[in-house]
Order: C-alpha cells, then structure tokens, then sequence
C-alpha cells in the first residue's frame, strides 16, 4: 500500500522497514512487515554519504574584486571564491570521511571576473603552450567529480570550452548538449562513483549533468550549427531509466537551470529555462538535483515525483561561492541492494572560514598579473565624470555607457533588414559612486561603470511602445508641486524603485514633468526634432536583463529579438576605450532628458 514517504519514515523506519523501489523502478514507497526487509532480526546495514555542490562560481577563485580593486565585501558581508569553498570542503571531508563524499558544481564556472576573463582574451589557455585555467587548477586541487555545463561556458566559444574541459580532472557533463549533426550528446552525458561501504557492496552513484536550452539563444554566434540543446525534461527521462538499469542506487542530476519554471526568453525556443523542479516532478527515479543558473539561495526544496510520490531534495548554493551545499543521504541494505531511506540539504556559508592557503599559494602569480590587468591604463580621459548626479540628471557618464551600446547595435546591423532604423539605447545609474576621472583611464575605471555582467540585445520597439517605457520608467521619481522645493535626496526611488531600474534612454529627447501623475509625466517626447510617430519603428539597444522582463518593463521582452551576443557590455566599454584611446565627453555627451515642472527646468 503506498504511504507517504515522510509519515512512513517517521512512523515505521523503526520498526526496521526501509523503503523500497523495486528494481530501480519507479514503484511507490511501500512498507513492509518484520521478516521480510530484513533476515532474523539482525539490525539492517546502513550506509551514509554526502555530495558537496557549488554552482555559478564565475571565475571566483579569491576573495576578490576585480573591479574595486579590493577584497569581495557585500551588505550581508558575504566572501566569494574556491579557496573558501576549499577549506569548507576540508572540514565536511575531515568529519564524514574522504570517502563517503563527492565533489559537484552546476555550471557557469569560466566567465564573470576579470580573472576569467583574462585567461579566455589575454593570455587564453588555447594559445600555443598556454596556461592552466585557474579555474581548471583549483578545481582539481579541491577534488571535484563532475561538473555540468552552464550556459556561460559556451561564452568564449567551443575551443575555449574544450581546452578547459581537456585541463580538468573530471568530467564536464552536458546529456542535453548534442553534436547538431549526429543529435549524440556532445559531451559526457553522465559520470557513476563508487562509494566503498564496510558492508562489502559498494553504492554507485550516478551523476547526470544537464545544461540550459538558453544557450541555442545566448550563444547562438557560437554554438549555431554546431550544438543543440534540447529540454532537461526530456533528456533526464531518457538517462535516468538507462542509469537505474545499469545498477546505479543513487541518481543525482546536476542541473544548470533554475527551479521557478520560468523561462526569460518568451518563445523563442520551446524549452523551459528554470526546469529542475520540473525534472524533479516528471522523471521518476532521481534522489536530488543540484540547481544552478538562478543566483539564489535554495538550502533545502523537496519536490514529489507526479508518478511515483516520492521526494526529491533539491538544493542551490549561492552564485561565486559564497555557500556550499551539502546533500546527506541516508541508505539501507533491502532486497539484496542499497535504497535510499532519507536524503536532505543544507547550505555552508564560506564567510565562515578563511582561505585555503594551499589554492591562494598556488594561484598566487595569476592573481597578481591580473590585478596589474585591470590597473593597466586603457585610455585618457579629457575631463572627470560621474554618476554622482545622474539619478537626477542627463550625465555623459551614462551618454558613454549609450554611446558604446549604440554603436555595437548599429555595427551589428549593418548590411542587414533593419539596418536603416534608427538605434536608441537604454542604461541605469548601476552606482552612484561611478566616477571616470581627468587623464588616465585603467579597465577598473570602465568596467566599475558596468559592475552587473550584463550583455547586449537589440530589441524592435515602435514609438508608441517607447513612450509607455519611458512613463513607465519615470515612476522612479516622487510627485513633486510646481511650486515645491525639490530636495535630491528625496526625489528618487519612489515606490523604493532601485537605481537600477530607472533608464534614462538617448537618441530621443523628452521632458519628465514630476509635478504629474505616474502615466502621464513625459512631455514633448521628440526623435530628430520633429514629434515622435507612434507607428515608427526604432531599435532598442538594451541590457539582457531588461530584455529579459528584469524591472517588468513594459513591451520590451515580447518585443523581437534583433540581435544578441554574449559579451559583457563592461567588455565591450573597455574595447571601445582601447580603440578610441580618449574618452571626450564633448563628442557624444548631449542632454536628451531633463525635469520639468510645468515646462520649468527642476535642475
């Protein structure tokens, strides 16, 4: 009789039952009486293990940030990096055993700091006799056992990934990563570990990587023709069967995907983005999915299989190692093999230990050429900028920022349908600290402007569509009486709306009348000087999180995709500085936006 796995546990798992799941298959927990699960009273054999997950550590080996300059701090104060995660990993080894764990990661692992950046771009481990990823090196260090693939992996490009995947001493694992021609998958599908137990038969568990279909979208530059990526789903009730039926006791999926259902991409491709959940309820047969993708903090989720009842757990660490997870699975000796009688979460919180001397010693050289990276002068600039103001006001710090955008769009265009239309662009003050300053410019000063790893759309909008983004962006302000002093300090935020979600958009000019209601505040909205035609139609350069419904701005993520490439803006705002080599504020600065009150300028 199927019982509930949790009451069941809790009431019978004295009594010396177990659960059973016949075969590997996907029958329902069921009790069973004294004398049948276990011969003449003896107490069953157990066996307990844990497997360790990191996910989304984006180049984050130190405690360091790249584009302060300084040691990784946040307002919860949390650290980053695989020398922390390094010195976790020792302590839950030194108490559960060396080898009764396993070491994970759900992808994202090569691209996000400088210090990934520079061993993709500058000295690329592709080249000739190149170097060791560093990722590649603290990986192996720590003893990993597999890592699925994320969707950032694919950012440099298939030569890029494969030479990692070459310097790495475990698997990288993508089932739903297929050769476009052969439709086989690209890479290992699945790795299954031994587990030696004092009871003579070992545990295998099997690891299933699955990867995020976003990429065939994100990357398409790189993986069009070459790759396919169909849905988790699918391919995880494709493997898992094969898995159980090659005698593995334990299936746990790595999953670069997050767990809401969701997908940021419309319909685009008929894949889900955040699927794991999904995986968890539709395929039978997996004890835990480690979730990644999504930048949240998931310690412990339990999902139940639609066909089968059962729970499974499902954990995500926090992005750039600021938590590990640790899965604990509980097993007993039934029928002649190991079942799974109780499996749980939790997350490790790596502000809780120092570095790991043994990753920092040996990554100590690459640290430093970065950090000479970032402080290597890129350009000059004719006269100091910043954000200080540009809450409030059209500022050529933010011009520069739309400038770059602008351009990269129209250059991408050419030659092509859509080439004649004119380009607009959006950005947000992301700091209010954000400064450029008179003379030098080093790649920190560019690429503090952009502090998010945001990459670049272009989005088809009409200027009707346009007007209703900018009303709903002005929101951002606090209605303010004509007559009624404006203080700067409370101007902003309204409705605690973040800087970053306020767009001050160049290439139209429009006034934001504060003394109206929310709706009805942009006045005089222009292109070229003549009234904006509500039917004309204009293309909208614009961050993947905006894009992406990130603000829930209106129009914009049912909007048609132009073109995408998976390049930092930060990236492309430290080329565009390198190529220029000055920064002249007074060749691209122009005021496009301002407050007003009743036609009155507020600054």
């Amino acid at each position: 009789m199927p019982l509930n796995r949790r009451t069941f546990l809790g009431t019978s798992a004295a009594a010396g039952a177990g659960v059973a799941i016949a075969g590997g298959s996907a029958a329902p927990a069921a009790a069973h009486g004294h004398g049948h699960g276990h011969d003449h009273g003896r107490p069953p054999k157990r066996y307990s293990f844990t497997v360790m997950g990191t996910t989304d550590l984006h180049g984050n080996v130190f405690n360091w940030d790249y584009f302060t300059d300084k040691e990784f701090d946040d307002k919860a104060h949390n650290d980053v990096g695989l020398a922390k995660i390094s010195t976790l990993v020792d302590q839950v080894r030194r108490e559960k055993g060396r080898r009764n764990t396993l070491m994970i990661d759900a992808g994202d692992t090569i691209q996000g700091t400088q210090l990934s950046y520079y061993y993709a771009k500058i000295d690329p481990i592709t080249a000739k006799r190149g170097p060791v990823h560093p990722m590649a090196q603290a990986m192996n260090a720590i003893g990993y056992d597999a890592a699925a693939l994320g969707n950032h992996e694919f950012n440099y490009g298939i030569p890029v990934l494969r030479k990692f995947e070459e310097q790495c001493d475990f698997p990288l694992l993508g089932a739903n990563a297929l050769d476009a021609k052969t439709l086989r998958p690209a890479f290992a599908p699945y790795v299954i570990k031994r587990l030696r137990t004092p009871h003579g038969r070992d545990v295998k568990v099997a690891i299933l990587g699955l990867t995020n279909p976003g990429i065939a979208i994100w990357d398409k530059a790189n993986v069009g023709g070459k790759m396919v990526f169909p849905g988790l789903e699918e391919q995880a009730a494709k493997f898992v069967p094969r898995l159980r039926s090659m005698g593995a006791d334990v299936v746990i999926v790595s999953a670069h995907s997050g767990n809401s259902g969701t997908s940021s991409y419309g319909d685009q491709i008929p894949y889900v983005e955040n699927a794991a959940g999904l995986v968890a309820e539709q395929v039978p047969g997996i004890d835990a999915i480690l979730v990644g993708h999504a930048h949240l903090e998931i310690p412990e989720y339990f999902v139940e299989n639609k066909q089968t009842g059962k729970k499974v757990v499902l954990s995500e660490p926090l992005k750039w190692g600021q938590r590990l997870t640790l899965f604990d699975f509980d097993l007993v000796w039934e029928k002649g093999r190991w079942v799974v009688e109780k499996a749980g979460s939790q997350v490790l919180n790596s502000n809780t230990v120092a570095e790991d001397p043994k990753i920092t010693r040996m990554l100590a050289d690459e640290h430093k050429k970065v950090v000479a990276y970032v402080n290597q002068v890129i350009g000059t600039s004719t006269a100091a900028m910043t954000t200080a103001e540009a809450a409030w006001k059209d500022e050529p710090i933010i011009d520069l920022i739309n400038v770059v955008q602008a351009e990269t769009v129209k250059a991408a265009l050419a030659g092509g349908a859509y080439a004649a239309l004119p380009v607009i662009s959006q950005a947000s003050c992301f700091s209010r600290t954000a400064q450029i300053p008179a003379g030098d410019v080093t790649i920190k000063d560019a690429a503090g402007l952009y502090p998010f790893e945001n990459t670049l759309e272009a989005r088809l909008l009409t200027g009707a569509q346009l007007k209703d983004y900018l009303e709903f962006s002005a929101r951002y302000y606090v209605q303010t009486a004509a007559g009624a002093p404006v203080d700067t300090a409370k101007l902003t935020n309204a409705d605690n709306t973040p800087d970053y979600n306020y767009d001050a958009v160049s290439g139209l000019t429009y006034e934001i009348d504060i003394a109206k209601p929310n709706g009805s505040r942009i006045v005089n909205l222009a292109f070229e000087g003549k009234p904006i035609d509500p039917a004309a139609q204009f293309v909208l350069a614009v961050n993947n999180y905006r894009a992406s419904g990130g603000g829930n701005f209106p129009h914009v993520a049912g909007a048609k995709q132009l073109w995408a490439n998976s390049e930092e803006i930060r990236n492309t705002i430290i080329a565009w500085v390198q190529a220029k080599g000055s920064v002249d504020g007074s060749q691209f600065a122009s005021v496009d936006w301002r407050l007003t009150r009743e036609g009155t300028p507020v600054f």
